[in-house]
């Protein structure tokens, strides 16, 4: 699951297999913690997966806001993911793609999530598609493909 840098989004690896190169949502994430589903049923094994690091900012938030009953195994679980899928940093590419979704949706008028803008911008910048249960969110940002969890 490890990240493949410089692949188009369903690109084949050496053995002609399709690999999906994805970024994951919080929404999804957050999802397959509440239904109880391991990683493997959101990705295929071939599938290139990553989150945007406001992502990780997110999950975090979730273990230090979570009711302290709740905390500990909420904290096993995002440690869980973050040892097992690599973080995409936001940087200069980023935020280039980052600018012109935050022009692109000015100049529509339609308001978008701060967080779901840079998930998208992230994804942009990488050749990711984006996998959410929140498709209205990332719907009609030029260069942004989106697809439901598995």
């Amino acid at each position: 699951m490890g990240a493949r840098a410089g692949r188009a989004a369903g690109a084949r690896d050496a053995r002609g297999v399709s690999l999906e190169r994805l970024i994951l949502d919080t929404a999804v994430l957050i999802a397959a913690e509440r239904a109880g589903d391991a990683l493997d049923r959101l990705i295929g094994d071939e599938d290139d997966v990553a989150i945007a690091a406001v992502t990780a900012a997110e999950l975090l938030v979730g273990v230090e806001l979570a009711d302290p009953r709740r905390r500990e195994r909420r904290r096993r679980y995002v440690e869980a993911l973050l040892e097992t899928i690599p973080v995409e940093d936001y940087d200069l590419e980023a935020a280039r793609a980052h600018a012109a979704l935050l022009a692109h949706v000015c100049r529509e008028g339609r308001p978008r999530g701060a967080h779901d803008l840079l998930v998208a911008a992230t994804a942009v910048a990488r050749a990711r598609v984006v996998v959410t249960t929140d498709a209205a969110g990332f719907a009609g940002l030029p260069g942004v493909e989106v697809r439901a969890p598995r």
